[in-house]
């Protein structure tokens, strides 16, 4: 196109010599032919609706992102960065650590992050109206109840100090497996911490059980001579699903939609990439960003239900994902955990992921 360009302004020019040489009149005069030829105003307008014009209107943003030192949570952004995707998008991020999903919400209530990342638990604010969800990363099965020496069972845990966040995906899978064995929180001495003070409550010994999610359950697993895994999102599938999600303020969502969607659309760009393929690869930026070995980041390739940015967008369209939300959604009534029945459209953008997927 740049060369079609140059030469048309060459034929121009050399018009313009030839009529000064046969004493046309000034330079002026034999310039204004040449801007108000077709060619030109044709090759003008096509250079309107290039794609690098285009492009350049997309205004740049950058983006406060959270998330937790997992593989879960960063296997999308990391490759959003590493393969271009966000930057297609005009959008820098800055990554910032946390270690669950209440206290990624209220970092955001403050205004210090923009977007987060969340586990199961976190749901239930998103529920209660706190954050809207606008794009579901995957189907998980990273949490899980253990027991230590001894406790073989769900039942043995009756009268025993178990160790859990509340508000968290750890706190929903205790009350899960309580409640299959007809117990309560009432019957247990439930120890609230924060995650790595569990991992060290259990492998020390300080604590009968924890409950809690990759990787800390496979450090304690690793690392607790004579752990029982006890129960995991599986355990539940027939019951309920557990969904990790990206969510924003209700209000940022209402005032930068068009910022979601080219967020989206850059997370599924990079779900395609490594859903089912280049996980090492996946496991190698997410273990430089959380400094953890590679080995032990790539164990957790088994956390989930790795899902493309094309299902996610096929499924909002065709009422999957809403179900997804649906059946989350009940467990937690069921459970006592949210406060109402609102539509699933109230707090998730489906909208957002449809639009995210027309690439």
């Amino acid at each position: 196109m740049k060369k079609k360009v140059i030469s048309l302004f060459l034929v121009a020019a050399m018009a313009a010599s030839m009529l000064v040489g046969c004493g046309g009149g000034s330079s002026e005069q034999t310039a204004a032919p040449a801007e108000s030829t077709p060619a030109a105003e044709t090759e003008a307008a096509v250079e309107e609706s290039t794609p690098a014009e285009e492009e350049a209107a997309v205004e740049p943003v950058t983006l406060n992102v959270a998330y937790m030192p997992n593989y879960g949570s960063l296997w999308a952004i990391e490759n959003a960065i590493a393969q271009g995707y966000l930057e297609e998008e005009g959008i820098t991020v800055n990554l910032t650590e946390f270690q669950d999903g209440p206290t990624i919400i209220a970092a955001m209530e403050s205004g210090s992050i923009d977007i987060g990342y969340i586990g199961q638990g976190a749901h239930k604010l998103c529920i209660n109206g706190q954050a809207t969800i606008f794009a579901l990363s995957h189907i998980s099965n990273g949490d899980m109840l253990i027991g230590g020496p001894g406790i073989t069972s769900i039942k043995d845990l009756a009268g025993k100090q178990v160790a859990y966040s509340s508000g968290t995906s750890s706190e929903d899978i205790l009350v899960k497996a309580l409640a299959k064995e007809g117990m309560t929180l009432d019957d247990i001495v439930a120890v609230d911490m924060d995650a790595t003070g569990i991992v060290s409550a259990m492998i020390s010994g300080g604590v009968d059980a924890a409950a809690t999610w990759s990787p800390n359950s496979l450090k304690i697993l690793e690392e607790t001579e004579g752990a029982t895994e006890l129960a995991d999102n599986m355990t539940f599938a027939d019951e309920t699903v557990s969904l990790a999600s990206w969510i924003v303020m209700p209000k940022y969502a209402e005032e930068n939609r068009d910022v979601l969607v080219r967020y989206t659309r850059a997370l599924f760009k990079a779900m395609d990439y490594a859903a089912t393929e280049h996980q090492q690869e996946t496991a190698a930026l997410v273990a430089k960003q959380v400094a953890l070995d590679e080995a032990s980041v790539y164990e957790q390739r088994g956390d989930a239900q790795w899902l493309t940015g094309k299902e996610v967008s096929q499924g909002a369209a065709d009422g999957t994902v809403e179900g997804y939300y649906e059946l989350q959604k009940q467990a937690f009534i069921d459970a006592g955990a949210v406060e109402g029945d609102p539509a699933v459209s109230d707090y998730v953008l489906l909208d957002v992921m449809i639009e995210a997927g027309e690439y």
